[in-house]
């Protein structure tokens, strides 16, 4: 089928066969999502506008190839959204999505300053996700929401650049959020907050995960009912990082954190916390007493490394009612001077817990 656009100053022709459609200008993508082939190839984004990979059809594969730009505007975003069935969404050798970040970045994320949009949103399932290149997004990098069967491999988030003063801020890397059985596999980030960080969501494999400059590995309630259940993250890497691995409640919150496993997990250079585990989170810092929150079968085997000076190596701080049925073995944290004492650890579990 041909299609035929008459966007400013032209004629723009996209074909649309068994062979698929490349897209060249934006203005070519409503007749491309005909197809079950788009490739997007050095695509600009027009400014205050979606990447609109929505509603695509069953068996549809979509390849980035070259460089995929975004127009700059202030506003929520998403720069890219993704939502469909059984698709395949595939970077191409070389491929770069380029949020060009800077142009938005001012040291303050989302809390002030101008508005940054969201960069990726999924809403996919019985898909994969490969081989994508993403570089520095103005805020919060990757997130699939309310997605089912999903595997996501090979995904490289880096947003070093965002490491100077008045930089990045809320670039949380990865993210999973009501979703059930979702792989990551392979992957890559470095940035300035959470590197993966979970919700609500179950049935969920992290694997050769790398994290560098961030916040760490975060498993947690968002509160309002929402539980975590059957989440896995082994076999990773947190390299200077803030925290190393954690397991949150909000303070005052309903919900259930259940069945979380670290399994062969290195931490280089962390900066406060190698492990936590708190029941007093609150977005604008812990505080106050930790309130009651399901956090049960929880495993920690082998989970190694170092922390800096000032940092602490193991803290648990939750309500004495919250903890059931942990099991820590093989760890060795070491380095932190500041030692605080550890509330609500499960009866005749051992955490090398220090006293304030």
């Amino acid at each position: 089928m041909w299609n035929n656009m008459n966007p400013i100053g032209g004629l723009l022709l996209v074909i649309v066969s068994a062979y698929g459609a490349v897209v060249t200008n934006y203005n070519q993508l409503g007749a491309a999502k005909q197809g079950n082939l788009i490739t997007l190839k050095d695509l600009q984004v027009p400014a205050g506008v979606t990447l609109d990979l929505t509603k695509l059809k069953p068996g549809t594969t979509v390849e980035f190839s070259g460089r995929t730009t975004f127009g700059y505007h202030e506003w929520a975003g998403p720069l890219v959204k993704v939502s469909g069935k059984n698709l395949k969404i595939v970077g191409l050798p070389g491929n770069l999505l380029d949020g060009e970040g800077k142009r938005w970045w001012d040291g303050k994320g989302g809390n002030g300053g101008v508005a940054k949009p969201r960069f990726m949103e999924v809403n996919i399932e019985d898909s994969t996700i490969s081989g994508l290149n993403i570089k520095n997004p103005p805020a919060w990098c990757f997130v699939a929401n309310y997605c089912k069967n999903i595997h996501i491999s090979n995904l490289n988030i880096d947003i070093k650049d965002g490491d100077k003063k008045a930089g990045g801020h809320n670039t949380d890397g990865i993210g999973v959020g009501y979703s059930n059985n979702v792989t990551i596999l392979n992957c890559k980030v470095h940035n300035q907050d959470d590197c993966f960080v979970t919700g609500a969501g179950s049935d969920i494999l992290i694997d050769n995960l790398s994290c560098t400059g961030g916040h760490g590995i975060s498993i947690g309630s968002l509160g309002r009912g929402a539980v975590v259940e059957r989440v896995t993250v082994k076999n990773s890497k947190i390299i200077k990082n803030m925290v190393g691995v954690r397991i949150k409640s909000t303070r005052g919150e309903t919900g259930a954190i259940r069945d979380i496993t670290f399994d062969n997990i290195e931490l280089q250079g962390i900066t406060r916390y190698g492990i936590i585990v708190e029941g007093n989170y609150l977005n604008s810092g812990s505080a106050g007493d930790a309130t009651p929150f399901p956090i049960e079968n929880i495993v920690f085997n082998n989970v190694r490394g170092s922390v800096v000076r000032k940092a602490t190596n193991i803290y648990v701080n939750i309500h004495p009612t919250s903890g059931k049925n942990w099991r820590w073995s093989n760890i060795n944290v070491t380095g932190g001077q500041k030692e605080l004492k550890c509330i609500g650890v499960p009866a005749g579990v051992n955490v090398n817990c220090g006293k304030k």
